[in-house]
């Protein structure tokens, strides 16, 4: 009766694969020698953005991709997307310095099953991970609380900003950073006119009545997230 080799990489034994997505090629190192002193993972590839990320996803079948929400012109965010609905079996976690109250909650919307803040300790980096793979949903406290108060979005006098679309929220974060709207639609491979629909949408959502107020809105939300 044949017998299943000891070597068989689907035996308990075998390590958990991890995929690295950040376009900054010091940071996946760092990731990838911190990662690989635990015993029971292993780094199976890196990618510095989407589309090399999904091609990866195939050709390595990882056990969980570990994802950066900026990924230069690509968003990170829309690459948990992809893989939530093209390979749902990987699961996703995002590392990221985006700020961890707005961002988690859409993360975990979109798909991911977890979120941990670049500025946390490095052991709950390998705390999140070993969670996910093992099934759970990682975030902090906070944004667990924040889940939680399903009933009221958003809490009187607190940040509208909460109410944009991920779409919107990234065209937000590129008008704060100083970018024109042709400039925008460049880095997001979108029309003009479709950055110019955003644009409006998030004048209107924010109640902002011209452009000037909505640069200096978006320009002093960035300016906060830094500070």
């Amino acid at each position: 009766m044949p017998r299943m080799s000891d070597t068989n990489p689907k035996t308990k034994t075998a390590k958990k694969k991890i995929l690295i997505v950040d376009d900054h090629a010091f940071i996946r190192q760092g990731l990838r020698d911190f990662i690989e002193r635990e015993e029971d993972l292993s780094i199976c590839g890196e990618a510095a953005g989407r589309a090399e990320a999904l091609q990866l996803c195939a050709e390595a079948d990882p056990d969980l991709v570990l994802i950066d929400l900026s990924l230069g012109g690509d968003s990170g965010l829309d690459l948990v997307k992809d893989i939530a609905v093209q390979l749902p079996d990987i699961k996703t976690l995002v590392l990221s310095m985006q700020d961890e109250i707005l961002y988690a909650e859409r993360v975990l919307r979109a798909g991911a099953a977890g979120y941990v803040s670049k500025s946390a300790h490095p052991e709950r980096l390998v705390e999140a991970v070993h969670c996910v793979l093992d099934g759970g949903v990682y975030a902090s406290e906070a944004v667990i609380q924040r889940i939680m108060k399903t009933v009221r979005r958003v809490d009187p006098g607190g940040d509208m900003i909460s109410c944009l679309s991920d779409r919107e929220l990234a065209v937000f974060e590129q008008i704060g950073n100083g970018l024109s709207t042709a400039d925008i639609a460049k880095a997001m491979n979108l029309s003009v006119k479709t950055i110019e629909t955003y644009r409006l949408r998030i004048k209107n959502k924010l109640n902002l009545h011209t452009s000037t107020e909505m640069v200096q809105r978006a320009v002093q939300w960035i300016l906060d997230k830094k500070g």
